[in-house]
């Protein structure tokens, strides 16, 4: 056990050193600001889509303002997740507080869907029970929706694909969009050909556009809730890696999951009978991890199988 510990404390060096300023440094820099531009335009949109509103004695206006509130709380919520993320392990949580960008993802995936749902609901209703847009304001505002509402979920694109937080807030802002774009569409049509039932079909339309793309996020969102492996590892050739390492007769008690949802994690027991490989060994294979896998955080138990006790952890099945 004692040799144990010595490789923990020599791979963490080496992960402040290296994987630490590869895999933190481009959260807060790139995306504090969008986030922080993001929040501020959406909420001058709820105060004037709340003032328009009220001025039309348009009650969509203000279903739809209330509906924006909600997307300024998720874009704080992703916000702070993001700032929670960077928090330094302590006594109590000694990976820090990473795992919050993954519940931010969780709970945006649910509420997308859930107002979504609401969404489909209505269109279904006022295709029954078709209802005329009211007037060129909500137009005009609707138009100013796909404005601020597309330049935050642009601000969001370029970190959609690696980051599951920053992806939770682009697809967002990018629903938001769609909705609004439909309902200005729709709302210059009806007032031209007075076709009344083409507003709640395009919503229908785009609402259903959404949720096909809202589901992988919560379908990944989740899984790495559950320390799933991560969708972009194959357990497998990790496996096959560490098991082709010089000296290594077995692998087992091998986990892989996600700290964070920019960041992964391993830990594993390596069988070398012929005795202990030594720190370079270790700093080598953690490195190749993290190069080959993206897996920021290794660690790696070696045990010399030279007693006749095996491992307790050994079968794939105990944890």
């Amino acid at each position: 056990m004692a040799s144990h510990q010595h490789q923990q404390h020599d791979h963490d060096d080496h992960r402040h050193d290296d994987a630490d300023r590869h895999s933190h440094s481009h959260a807060p820099a790139s995306f504090g600001r969008a986030f922080a531009i993001g929040v501020a335009l959406n909420t001058a949109f709820v105060v004037a889509e709340w003032f328009f509103g009220v001025a039309a004695h348009s009650l969509a206006l203000l279903a739809d303002a209330a509906h924006n509130l909600g997307d300024v709380l998720g874009l704080l919520l992703a916000w702070g997740a993001m700032h929670l993320s960077q928090r330094k392990p302590d006594a109590r949580y000694t990976y820090g507080l990473r795992s919050t960008s993954i519940l931010a993802a969780l709970i945006n995936a649910i509420a997308l869907l859930l107002i979504t749902g609401g969404l489909v609901w209505e269109a279904i209703h006022r295709l029954t029970d078709p209802q005329p847009v009211q007037g060129s304001v909500v137009i005009a505002v609707a138009l100013i929706g796909v404005l601020v509402n597309g330049i935050t979920a642009w601000l969001f694109m370029s970190g959609s694909k690696s980051d599951l937080n920053v992806r939770g807030a682009y697809l967002h802002m990018a629903a938001d969009a769609a909705v609004s774009l439909a309902v200005a569409v729709a709302g210059g049509v009806v007032m031209v050909a007075g076709w009344v039932w083409l507003d709640p079909l395009l919503t229908l339309v785009v609402a259903l556009v959404i949720i096909w793309g809202t589901w992988d996020l919560l379908r990944q969102s989740l899984r790495m809730a559950l320390q799933a492996v991560p969708a972009t590892i194959d357990a497998g050739k990790v496996r096959d890696y560490l098991g082709a390492l010089p000296g290594v007769s077995q692998v087992h008690d091998l986990h892989i999951w996600a700290m964070s949802t920019t960041e992964n994690a391993l830990t594993a027991h390596l069988v070398i009978p012929g005795g202990h490989p030594g720190d370079s060994f270790l700093h080598g294979a953690c490195h190749e991890i993290e190069t080959r896998f993206a897996i920021h955080h290794a660690t790696l138990q070696i045990e010399l199988a030279d007693t006749s006790l095996s491992c307790a952890l050994a079968p794939d099945h105990l944890v």
